[in-house]
């Protein structure tokens, strides 16, 4: 059997238990917020000098952190032609529906760095307007004045036919910064929800893109993956790319818990 290591990440302390085939021990250490893998390592460190073999599963709020504190990356939005704000302008439904004093919090990407681009495709995916190389390398210039530090792409009814957003990112290599696209990210209907979660994939992708390779590259030969927000874990190399889906990694870890002692009594 080989062992396995879990790991939480609180705003206090990183807890860990680590299992083997005699048993398993306990450990805490302070949480370093700073940088949270220097207590990952420190704990991890404590249980198992060697790490070869070792299984890590890994709950972690370093997304949740960055987008409760807006602490993420500097990030610009190409989407299809007019539909620059759906970002902004949400849904009906919200807290205080008529309450007039609200203050709304601003989008994660402002107006100046949302980009439309000129293309159209309908319901089931068929090309309406095709989409010209040339727009593709105008909109690009403008994400590089924008100075992004990540790109989200959402294109109408990409999730139909995810075409037009891979040939973006593939144009958009070149500029060295990563892209989440709609597609992959949330590919079903609904233009704000799967804008907004683009949005917030590619604001949290650097960040957890840092933490992770800082993380994966200490632990040697052992197996890192990291809690996903509905109970199932994934790889580190998926959990960067697909940061959005670790945003409730910690506590999802503690009712997967909850419900494997509770069927064990």
């Amino acid at each position: 059997m080989a062992a396995k290591v879990g790991v939480d990440t609180g705003g206090t302390f990183t807890d860990f238990i680590y299992v083997d085939e005699q048993g398993f021990n306990i450990a805490k250490v302070l949480s370093t917020p700073d940088n949270p893998a220097h207590a990952v390592l420190t704990g991890l460190r404590q249980l198992s000098p060697s790490l070869t073999d070792v299984n890590i599963v890994h709950g972690s709020t370093v997304a949740t952190n960055a987008l409760l504190e807006r602490k993420g990356a500097r990030t610009a939005l190409i989407t299809t032609k007019g539909f620059e704000d759906v970002l902004e302008i949400g849904r009906q439904t919200r807290p205080d529906l008529y309450d007039p004093f609200v203050t709304k919090l601003p989008p994660l990407v402002p107006a100046r760095h949302r980009f439309g681009i000129t293309e159209r495709l309908d319901y089931d995916g068929q090309v309406l307007v095709a989409l010209s190389q040339d727009d593709i390398e105008a909109v690009l210039a403008r994400v590089v004045r924008s100075r992004a530090q990540s790109l989200a792409v959402c294109l109408l009814h990409a999730y139909a036919n995810p075409e037009n957003e891979e040939r973006i990112r593939q144009a958009a290599l070149q500029l060295g910064i990563p892209v989440s696209l709609s597609s992959e990210i949330l590919p079903e209907f609904r233009e704000y929800e799967r804008c907004s979660t683009t949005v917030v994939n590619a604001y949290l992708r650097p960040v957890m893109q840092r933490y992770l390779e800082t993380l994966s590259g200490q632990v040697g030969g052992a197996r890192l993956s990291v809690m996903r927000s509905n109970g199932g874990i994934m790889s580190a190399e998926r959990a960067h790319e697909q940061a959005v889906h670790t945003v409730l990694s910690g506590p999802a870890g503690g009712v997967v818990g909850a419900f494997h002692c509770a069927r064990e009594i």
